[in-house]
């Protein structure tokens, strides 16, 4: 562990009450001093209006030579408790009137403090006011006082009084001088010096309190969660987690932090079980390898098989024609209501049966490149629906379609893909023994929705055929796409019809899925690209 004085936590806190300290103590002092001179700038003014009112009082007096009445109105001021004493000294420093009786007629030297504010430089006595001069000395008890002097001018009217001589000759009667001690106004300001420097003192405390707080909960906790998870990390305990306390660096870091250690944990998993998933990959590999071998094989043994029907389809096709032709000829010679003329009609309908496998097996056999155009799929499905409806109700199987209206035209070989549709609903036809439905639906969907792998991206179309037929075991599911397996009874089916469907699917770069339950029914799933690779139209 750091040492509490090497701490960030220590640090931190140090200077910011430090750089607190001396900022609010520098505040204060500002404060006091401006506090001091606006306190004493009062004491002033209010001296000097105070002077004023006194020379405003004894005028009158004056005026009239009255010199009781002007002691009476000194010694009634002097009377306040505020006001240390009041006196009037004339132009040559003679005590004329004063609150203390005993200094009345001395003469006042020029050098005291009482006369230094009129006695002045020339500068400073033009600069001085002529009321509320003020100046601040000791008592000889030792008592800080304020003396405000004011110059008493030899007015118009005291010349015409016969009291004095001229204004000219001399303009300047005498000087009153009020004495007011300060000892109020210092104990105020010790009050306010005490009260500003306590609450800066008490403002520091809370600040540092404070900002220890708040550097100890956002700063000094996330270290620390930092720093033991660090710890058990480097021990090897993987599963351990620091919090997140907030969304700021700090918890960006935590989280930082946390997936670097789920990555670890998981990276250390995947050394722990490499060797027991090492077999499992392996054994995944060789089941791929196998299944495309199968695919490998599959493709070799349709190729055969379409090799072998087309050399089949080829040596039988002729005959069958000559059979069919001459047969016809027989038939046409015959009378309707004999028995010749069934067997025949027999023949007929026996070869054409058969002249049907070999075609279906001429079109397996060949490669038919689908000539596509953007095509309407709906149209397509109802013109298949259409077809085999009347016989479906004859069966009371009813056909139910659910298409979506705005899917978009879909590029396609219109009659490859309406072969497929009419193959598909034969079957479900087929599937269907004693009344039921047949659902087909249509949507648009994206690629990562076809449930198997396809050559394309992006939109794609998907046709479900549903129906409530018998349904297909297990064991024939996986062969239903084989060429020539077939679950029909005899005479109602080759076996090429989804096979040649799977593959025309194949050949539109789509897929074909199947899922089925014995005596549930059957849904198939087309899925065709909406655009493939190889446009050539126009889509409108």
């Amino acid at each position: 562990m750091i040492e509490s004085k090497n701490s960030l936590k220590f640090k931190v806190g140090a200077y910011v009450i430090a750089a607190l300290t001396i900022t609010v103590l520098v505040f204060a002092l500002v404060l006091v001093h401006n506090n001091r001179d606006a306190l004493l700038k009062q004491v002033i003014s209010n001296s000097a209006q105070l002077s004023r009112v006194v020379m405003s009082s004894t005028r009158f007096a004056m005026h009239q030579n009255k010199p009781s009445q002007v002691a009476q109105i000194i010694s009634d001021v002097a009377a306040q408790p505020e006001i240390e004493k009041v006196r009037i000294l004339s132009k040559s420093g003679i005590v004329m009137h004063s609150s203390q009786l005993d200094e009345i007629g001395h003469q006042i030297d020029q050098e005291a403090e009482a006369c230094l504010a009129c006695h002045l430089d020339e500068k400073s006595r033009l600069e001085s006011p002529l009321i509320g001069r003020s100046r601040f000395f000791n008592s000889p008890d030792g008592r800080r006082m304020l003396g405000a002097t004011a110059v008493i001018h030899n007015e118009p009217t005291c010349v015409g009084s016969g009291c004095h001589g001229s204004q000219i000759e001399q303009p300047v009667l005498g000087v009153l001088d009020i004495v007011t001690p300060l000892e109020d106004i210092e104990h105020t300001l010790r009050a306010n010096t005490y009260t500003v420097f306590g609450l800066s003192l008490g403002f520091i405390l809370l600040a540092g309190f404070l900002v220890s707080f708040l550097v100890h909960r956002v700063i000094y906790l996330p270290l620390l969660d930092l720093e033991k998870g660090a710890d058990r990390l480097a021990g090897g305990d993987l599963d351990n987690k620091i919090p997140v306390r907030s969304k700021d660096e700090f918890g960006q870091l935590a989280t930082s932090f946390n997936s670097m250690t789920d990555a670890l944990r998981a990276s250390h998993l995947d050394l722990e079980n490499w060797g027991h998933t090492l077999e499992q990959k392996v054994k995944e590999v060789r089941r791929e390898l196998e299944i495309a071998h199968t695919e490998t094989a599959r493709s070799e043994k349709l190729a055969s098989v379409g090799l072998l029907a087309a050399g089949i389809a080829h040596e039988l096709n002729n005959p069958l024609t000559g059979v069919l032709t001459f047969a016809y000829l027989v038939r046409k010679n015959l009378p309707d209501d004999s028995r010749d003329a069934e067997d025949l009609d027999l023949v007929i309908s026996e070869t054409k049966r058969c002249a049907g496998i070999i075609r279906r097996l001429l079109d397996f056999s060949r490669e038919k490149t689908p000539e596509k155009a953007y095509g309407d799929l709906n149209a397509i499905i109802r013109d298949a629906v259409q077809l085999i409806e009347q016989p479906a109700q004859l069966e009371n199987i009813e056909i139910i379609t659910d298409l979506d209206d705005d899917l978009p035209l879909v590029w396609l070989d219109e009659n490859l893909i309406k072969q497929v549709m009419m193959n598909m609903l034969v079957n479900a036809r087929h599937a269907i023994s004693d009344g039921g439905t047949v659902t087909i639906k249509t949507r648009e969907c994206d690629a990562s929705n076809c449930p198997k792998p396809v050559t394309t991206t992006g939109r794609m179309v998907e046709i479900t055929i549903t129906d409530t037929g018998c349904g297909i075991s297990p064991d024939d599911l996986k062969k239903i796409f084989d060429p020539f397996f077939t679950t029909k009874g005899v005479g109602r089916g080759t076996g090429l019809g989804l096979s040649v469907s799977h593959g025309t699917i194949v050949a539109h770069r789509g897929a074909i899925d199947v899922e089925s339950e014995l005596g549930k029914g059957t849904a198939f799933h087309i899925y065709l690209a909406i655009a493939g690779s190889d446009d050539q139209g126009v889509e409108g």
